[in-house]
Formats: C-alpha cells, sequence, structure tokens
C-alpha cells in the first residue's frame, strides 16, 4: 500500500516554499503527496505549479489591531475556522494520509484540529525563532515539532522539540550566475544589488531604494523583486535597473548573479541566503509580532548578516548601510562557510516517516 501524506501552510511563501522543497525527498521515497489550503490563496498557484494536488478549504485568520473592524473579522472567522476544520475532516477520511505535516500560517489550523480528531499523526516545522500563533494552537496535535533556531527550543513542548534546520529548495543550488544576468540584462562591469521584499513586496523598502536609486546606480546594477502590485512604471528603462513583481523559475539564477542581497527577514528567505552564502542587509519588518527582528538579530550576533531597522530607514542610512555591508561581505561569506547546516530535508524526512510508523528498521 503506498505511503500518503498531506502538506498543508500557507498565507506567505515563507509557509509554502519549505514544504516545496521537502516534494521530492517524499516522492522519491514512494509516497503519494496531497496539499490543503485556502480557497484562493497565494499558496494555491505555488503548489499547482509543482503538479500536486491541491485542496482548498475555509480558513480564518488572527488581526493584531484593535480597530472595531478588525475585532469584528476576528469575531467572524472563528466561524470560518470551524468550517474548515469541518472541510479538512471530509477530506481526511476521503484521502486516508498517513501523517499531517504542517508548516503554519492561520490555513494549517483547521488541517491540524481535523487531523487530531482522526488520530492522524502531525509533524510541525517552525521557521521562526519564535513560535507563531498559529503553530501555538496546534502543539497539542502535534507528535514532533520540528524548528529552525536552536533557541527556539526554549518555546517548544519538552518531548516533541527537534531542531532539523529549515528545508531549502534544491532547485536554488542550481543557479548560475551567466544565465541570471543575461535575463535581467545586467553587464558584469558593476557589482549586482538584489532586492527581495517577500512574496507581498515590502513598500518602505520600495520607495526607498527607488529614492536612493541614482545614487546606488553609480556603484551597483539593481535587481529589484517589489513585490505584486508594486512595480513602478515610471522607473522602466533605466539603465542597470531592472524591476519585477514575482520571480519564480529564474530566481536560482538571480541569486547566483547576486552580490549583495537586501532582504526582509523572514525564517525561510534568510535561512536561503545563509545556505547559498549570500552577503545580506536585513530589514526586518518593524510591525506585527516582532518574528523578523529576532531573526535577523540572530543572524547579525552569528556574523552572516547586516541589520538596518526599518524605524531608521531613510536614504542616508540606507546608503551608509550597503556600503558598510557590501565592504564586509568577504567576512560574512567566511562567516557562513563556517555555519554548522544540516540535512534538514533528510532529518524531517526521518521525523515524519516515524510519525506514520514507517520509520527504517
Amino acid at each position: 500500500m503506498k505511503k500518503k501524506i498531506i502538506f498543508t501552510g500557507g498565507g506567505t511563501a515563507g509557509h509554502v516554499t519549505p514544504n516545496i522543497a521537502m516534494f521530492g525527498c517524499f516522492k522519491d521515497n514512494g509516497w503519494d503527496i496531497s496539499y490543503i489550503g485556502s480557497y484562493e490563496g497565494m499558496e494555491k498557484d505555488l503548489i499547482e505549479q509543482e503538479g500536486v494536488p491541491y485542496y482548498g478549504i475555509a480558513t480564518g485568520k488572527f488581526r493584531r489591531g484593535k480597530s472595531f473592524k478588525e475585532l469584528s473579522r476576528n469575531f467572524t472567522d472563528i466561524f470560518r475556522v470551524m468550517k474548515g476544520i469541518g472541510e479538512s475532516k471530509k477530506l481526511l477520511k476521503e484521502l486516508k494520509p498517513d501523517v499531517i505535516f504542517s508548516k503554519g500560517g492561520f490555513v494549517s489550523v483547521p488541517v491540524v484540529k481535523a487531523a487530531k480528531k482522526l488520530k492522524i499523526p502531525v509533524v510541525i516545522h517552525e521557521s521562526d525563532l519564535t513560535p507563531g500563533l498559529a503553530n501555538k494552537l496546534s502543539y497539542s496535535a502535534a507528535t514532533k515539532i520540528c524548528c529552525n533556531f536552536p533557541e527556539t527550543l526554549v518555546y517548544l513542548p519538552e518531548g516533541k522539540a527537534v531542531l532539523t534546520g529549515s528545508p531549502i529548495r534544491q532547485k536554488l543550488f542550481e543557479g548560475d550566475a551567466q544565465r541570471g544576468r543575461q535575463f535581467s540584462g545586467m553587464t558584469g562591469k558593476k557589482p549586482i544589488l538584489l532586492i527581495i521584499g517577500g512574496s507581498s513586496g515590502a513598500q518602505k523598502v520600495n520607495d526607498a531604494v527607488r529614492n536612493l536609486l541614482p545614487t546606488l546606480l553609480e556603484k551597483f546594477q539593481v535587481i529589484h523583486l517589489c513585490g505584486k502590485g508594486k512595480k513602478d512604471d515610471s522607473r522602466d528603462g533605466i539603465a542597470g535597473y531592472i524591476q519585477y513583481e514575482y520571480i519564480s523559475d529564474e530566481l536560482p539564477d538571480l541569486f547566483a548573479a547576486a552580490d549583495l542581497v537586501i532582504s526582509r527577514a523572514g525564517a525561510n528567505a534568510i535561512c536561503e541566503l545563509l545556505a547559498l552564502k549570500k552577503p545580506m542587509l536585513l530589514i526586518p519588518l518593524s510591525t506585527g509580532r516582532g518574528d523578523q527582528i529576532l531573526n535577523a538579530d540572530s543572524f547579525e550576533k552569528q556574523g552572516f548578516a547586516n541589520v538596518l531597522d526599518e524605524r531608521e530607514l531613510s536614504n542616508e542610512t540606507l546608503f551608509e548601510a550597503v556600503n558598510k555591508t557590501f565592504a564586509k561581505k568577504d567576512e560574512f561569506i567566511k562567516n557562513m562557510e563556517k555555519a554548522s547546516q544540516s540535512d534538514a530535508i533528510k532529518l524531517i524526512y526521518d521525523i515524519v516517516s516515524e510519525a506514520a510508523g514507517f520509520a527504517e528498521k
């Protein structure tokens, strides 16, 4: 009988790409793979591009704002979550998975809760230094909880927590710098600065980069991944500058071509940059629950990155931070090369297999 696994997680790319990174290992070992996400979440397109069967459910979301509108939506979303649990139970009974792997995000909660009711084993992965709310709500259902940072272990239930690191998409290691330069129209005359703002973009970072663009272009060529709907058409045609809303297939080549990366500090994104040994200037999101700030601080302390506080972001501070980071790029690379990185995919695969009752004897 074929082994079956259902992956879940969504809301941002950081809750999806680690799942995608795991697909190949499970397929190679003969598993049947399916995915449960929200009806029209951004995860739907990403998963369908991988050729994995996708099933949508109703989902809710916890909003941290205190306005009447946000509090009202939190209340109504309770019923969406309840509906999602019912839909998940129906799907799980039909698909009969041996195990669930959850990457977190609001969409994962109904799936994990349904799995608990049906006594299906659940393995959770937490990328951030401090656990997100969705994963916290799922602890009781989890057989094991994998984490990315050593510091995270103190926040997790004893006996369930395992330090694995973050699964990295293998295709990222197959990038070619020359292809990246050709695709983006960049020459080899100046170093390439790659700006990535996350799957939904980072408007403050976008604005700061564009305001400083003439100065940056004196020293760098700039590839700007600005996020869906955040492209500035008035900047098209500027020599040495190219912008994209989102890149998928060519991303490994752009990473390979980059000499320096400016990024938010989502855990998955910065772990990919660490694996690729890319010098990085991190501008963590200053709102939300503060997870990006903690992620960035950890990387800075380990000598992997330079950090710029978003609240201090200006033309002057950005210019200074870019120059400082570029001047120390060889030091950052050396520190990253010395970093101990586990084979997260193999570790997680073994944990999931054991939870499902298929551990190798």
